[in-house]
């Protein structure tokens, strides 16, 4: 917290930037940028003592509830702050209701086939005896989880919408043309079921594919058969099975939290919402320093008590079994998995068919007599604004897009199961770091290491690594608490052996699903920050900019905006479905050992 709120401090100075010139402008674009002006600014704001001595004021003003005053606005910005916080937090409230219900609905097939095959005897777990182990009881999964994984596209292709793209078509479709809810302001509680659904439906799709993919195993265990056999219902063991998952999903609940409320500064700005996101956004590109470092501390504070109330709700979930190791693993790989194998050759080869179009069509080419023409045989997705074909524009971009946020997903992938390994060291790490905008991420990597093309990619990487850290630390503290585990190690196996050979091959295949999972929001987070000046400018082709550029025409030609939103639909649609199928090489054999052992 210290060195984020150090950073910020010395954001001006980092960016080598004149924080005069730039309050100034802030204050009134028009008024010509004088030396005697600026002067009369540094004057007022202190600006020659230096940044060490700006800080330490702030920072002692803090104790007596004073964070001084707006650089831009001039007024007192402590309740500037406490009442966009307060905005925030209702948003907030309403996002994570829509979430539950997303994620609800995506684990409902999933929940019901589960309970209703075990209570009639037809269940993966069926034979296994009451003596069966975690390792059979996950090899047995595929009778539940195959519905799951063939329904998760639906909830893959909603995660990869960008929120933003989700608030303007509601704004503009439920908002303006049907009438149903009001679009702009915060007024009421109508006001905030637009900009929640905004937030909470892809946020919701991530975490209910995230639950789906443990509930087979927790169907499998033996306590579920044996609630059948005794004849509980089976909504009150698909009750007890979410339960037996949730620790799994609190530390990333957790982050998704706070990451609706610091990364929902485009919803805000859409519906025209005075919360906390749009506030930190437009003090750090006016470098409003006492706005932009009270609003800082305010989203590391909040990311702390959700990042200690999802480990408080961790450990009351678990109870006892984590010093009695009295779990079974919900995470090894299961080899009978039925998981789509068809459905991601499909989408990828759509994908490269896509691509393949596009790439010989120059995505520069300007027609001034064809804009937003409608798709043709000429143009299969239609011109934008200045007449560029949308399908080259769409095809070229891939080549950077994609391959950018490979890297970048590969790189966060590695570090989030690194530091995942140390959770006393991660943890408030991840909660400090999930808590800051990629805006404000992107503003001080460009500070720091200074603005170029692998900005964005820097950027995005500093903050990616967060929710698959949560994971792991997540999945391996429930691994250590299995039975199998303890009889290892009871067997003479030594910290490296079980590392190796058994913790890391049980939680790796889930977060690297997790880690696809999150593929288009790499990508579509790169180009946004492209766009926002922090590294590719217009005219790239970038998928972002695509979005963003089209989306003042959205009413009048929606193909310029679902064309590219489709495309990324697709990459998201590729991601979790070639997931599915993610399980370490030897698995099933290694786990056939080890039944034949026993």
């Amino acid at each position: 917290m210290a060195a984020l709120v150090c950073a910020i401090g010395l954001l001006p100075w980092l960016a080598r930037t004149d924080p005069a010139l730039t309050v100034l402008r802030a204050r009134s674009a028009e008024r010509d940028p004088d030396p005697g002006t600026l002067r009369a600014i540094r004057d007022e704001l202190g600006l020659d003592d230096g940044p060490l001595m700006l800080l330490g004021r702030w920072l002692g003003g803090l104790p007596h509830g004073d964070a001084g005053r707006s650089w831009v606005s001039g007024t007192e910005v402590l309740p500037a702050v406490a009442q966009a916080l307060g905005v925030s937090l209702l948003l907030m409230a309403g996002a994570l209701a829509v979430a539950v219900a997303t994620a609800a609905a995506v684990c409902a097939r999933t929940l019901w086939l589960g309970s209703r095959r075990r209570l009639g005897g037809r269940g993966p777990g069926t034979g296994g005896g009451a003596g069966g182990s975690a390792g059979s009881g996950t090899g047995r999964t595929s009778g539940t989880g195959g519905a799951g994984r063939v329904g998760g596209t639906g909830p893959a292709v909603l995660a990869a919408l960008p929120e933003f793209l989700v608030a303007s078509v509601l704004a503009s479709v439920v908002g303006v043309q049907l009438g149903w809810l009001p679009a702009l302001g915060w007024y009421g509680p109508q006001w905030m079921v637009l900009p929640s659904l905004a937030l909470g439906l892809p946020a919701g799709a991530v975490l209910g594919r995230m639950l789906d993919d443990l509930l087979p195993a927790a169907f499998a265990e033996p306590w579920a058969r044996a609630a059948a056999a005794r004849g509980i219902p089976p909504g009150s063991v698909a009750r007890q099975t979410v339960r037996r998952c949730l620790p799994g999903l609190l530390p990333n609940a957790g982050l998704f939290v706070v990451g609706l409320t610091a990364g929902s500064v485009a919803v805000e700005q859409v519906f025209d919402i005075p919360g906390l996101g749009r506030l930190t956004l437009r003090a750090a590109l006016a470098q409003d320093l006492p706005v932009l470092q009270t609003g800082a501390l305010a989203l590391v504070l909040l990311a702390a008590t959700a990042g200690a109330l999802a480990r408080l709700g961790t450990r009351l979930l678990i109870g006892p079994a984590l010093r009695g190791g009295a779990l079974h693993s919900l995470h090894r790989p299961a080899a009978s998995a039925s998981a789509p194998r068809a459905l991601p050759l499909l989408y990828g080869a759509v994908l490269l068919a896509v691509i393949g179009l596009g790439l010989p069509h120059d995505p520069f080419a300007l027609d001034t007599t064809a804009r937003l023409q409608p798709p043709s045989t000429t143009h299969p997705f239609g011109t934008d604004a200045l007449g560029r074909d949308v399908l080259a524009r769409t095809a070229h971009g891939a080549l950077t897009t994609l391959g950018t946020a490979f890297a970048v997903s590969a790189a966060a992938l590695a570090a989030g199961v690194l530091l995942g390994l140390l959770p006393r060291l991660s943890g408030p790490v991840a909660d400090t770091v999930n808590a800051v905008p990629p805006v404000l991420a992107g503003l001080l990597v460009t500070g720091i290491a200074g603005s170029g093309p692998w900005t964005p990619a820097l950027a995005v990487a500093v903050v990616a690594w967060s929710p698959l850290a949560a994971h792991t630390s997540a999945l391996l503290r429930q691994e250590r608490a299995a039975t199998h585990l303890a009889a290892t190690r009871a067997l003479g196996a030594g910290p490296g052996y079980l590392l190796a050979r058994v913790l890391l091959p049980a939680v790796l295949p889930s977060v690297v699903r997790h880690a696809l999972l999150r593929l288009p929001g790499v990508a579509l987070s790169l180009a946004a920050l492209g766009f926002l000046g922090l590294g590719a400018q217009p005219p790239s082709p970038e998928w972002g900019l695509l979005l963003a550029e089209n989306q003042p025409y959205a009413e009048r030609a929606p193909w310029a905006v679902l064309a590219p939103a489709a495309v990324l639909a697709l990459l998201g649609a590729l991601a979790v479905t070639a997931a599915g199928g993610v399980r370490l090489p030897g698995a099933g054999a290694r786990r056939v050992r080890a039944a034949a052992g026993r």
